[in-house]
């Protein structure tokens, strides 16, 4: 069964909240796979910080980590879920401009 569309958006808002985790996603979307020493060198943020900020990242669904050489763990970002959020963004949308189409024209030519 395919994750709700709305669940999906909701985790992907709350994550895109905090600007440090958006700092973490733009870095990992610049400089692809990093570890978590990597990201804290870049942003300026302590290894537990970022660790923590992956934690609800991956939470989100917008992360993913593998097993690089040795003890290293290399996380990834994932698109896939703000995908899931623009179009359900686009639904919503969809939704108050058919809404605002029929004030408009009624207000254009009331009855």
């Amino acid at each position: 069964m395919p994750p709700d569309p709305e669940e999906v958006s909701a985790g992907v808002f709350a994550a895109l909240a905090d600007p440090n985790r958006r700092a973490i996603l733009a870095s990992l979307a610049e400089r692809g796979p990093s570890t978590a020493t990597d990201l804290s060198g870049r942003l300026s943020i302590t290894r537990q910080g970022i660790a923590k900020h992956l934690a609800l990242l991956a939470d989100a669904g917008l992360v993913t980590s593998d097993a690089g050489g040795g003890r290293r763990v290399l996380y990834r970002h994932r698109s896939e879920p703000i995908k899931v959020a623009q179009s359900y963004l686009a639904a919503l949308a969809a939704d108050w401009d058919g809404s605002l189409d029929r004030l408009s024209a009624f207000l254009a030519d009331p009855p």
